[in-house]
């Protein structure tokens, strides 16, 4: 039997960037849902499926950053990579020292997610 390929979840308030996130993601050959904010995504079926999670830092409401945080708390690991078009270097690390593998900055290129989706 074949094995399902991961599911990359995309959570962004922005819904041009959401969506184009969501096809790059399935243009890589994943699979991808897409989520308007932190409490969607939480409310969906996708969680437990997840292997990969794509946030924008910063939404109305849960920013991306405490959707990792909630998540890491109720015991559902997954690599997350956080997405910006305001970098912060203060966030960025402390993103980072909550164990999100990657932040970027937008606009968002192809190779940039290549890389940064990657699974060993």
């Amino acid at each position: 039997m074949p094995r399902a390929k991961p599911l990359i979840s995309i959570v962004d308030d922005d819904e041009s960037m959401r969506e184009a996130v969501k096809g790059l993601m399935k243009s890589l050959g994943y699979r991808a849902e897409a989520a308007a904010s932190a409490e969607e995504f939480l409310s969906s079926r996708h969680v437990r499926r997840t292997s990969c999670l794509i946030a924008d830092v910063q939404m109305p409401g849960m920013t991306g950053l405490d959707l990792h945080r909630h998540l890491s708390a109720s015991g559902k690991i997954f690599p997350t990579i956080l997405i910006t078009a305001y970098p912060d270097d203060s966030v960025r690390e402390r993103a980072l020292a909550a164990g999100v593998i990657g932040y970027l900055s937008k606009p968002l290129m192809r190779t940039t997610c290549s890389l940064a989706s990657a699974r060993p």
